[in-house]
């Protein structure tokens, strides 16, 4: 019992001050080697990798759909998005449902990421601004680098990786 109630104090007071300090929560994944984070506030679930279905004459990013509850959901290679190699599949592969789109016009999608590690609590003063060069990503696709202890995690901007519109225009010009 006294060791419930000391969890519970040390829960509260970890709550406490990520509310104090006003911390942002962010799924981390791992992408080909590499450590991202995205704002939590967009996930609607995670799901194991499963079959999906291909769609001819799609871009390449675009690996196919799902049945997510009678729902058809676009997959994205977010490896592919980012101009690499198709992701591997392997057995933590994992399928991020998000909702992207503005207020009204949300569409579910989902991007396939190589695992999904946990959920991080990180306050304003622990991200710095996207680096503007020595990265291998487009910089509008960064919201920042959170540092989370000894380590760095890039946090990706979702509305801006997943654009609608820009892929839609990459889809276009590549079957010109």
């Amino acid at each position: 019992m006294a060791k419930s109630t000391q969890l519970n104090r040390r829960t509260r007071a970890a709550v406490e001050l990520a509310q104090a300090e006003n911390k942002s929560q962010y799924l981390a994944f791992v992408l080909g080697g590499e450590h991202f984070a995205m704002d939590i506030r967009a996930v609607k679930e995670v799901i194991q990798y499963g079959s999906l279905t291909e769609v001819p004459l799609m871009p390449d990013f675009l690996r196919g759909v799902i049945n997510l509850r009678g729902a058809v959901v676009p997959v994205i290679d977010l490896s592919v998005r980012f101009g690499r190699p198709l992701t591997d599949i392997a057995r933590r592969t994992c399928v991020v449902i998000l909702e992207v789109g503005e207020a009204g016009h949300e569409i579910e999608l989902g991007v396939i990421v190589d695992n999904v590690s946990e959920v991080l609590e990180i306050g304003p003063s622990e991200i710095e601004p996207a680096p503007s060069f020595g990265t291998t990503l487009r910089s509008e696709f960064i919201a920042g680098v959170g540092k989370v202890g000894e380590r760095f995690v890039i946090l990706l901007d979702v509305a801006h990786v997943l654009s609608i519109e820009e892929m839609a225009a990459l889809d276009e010009s590549a079957n010109r």
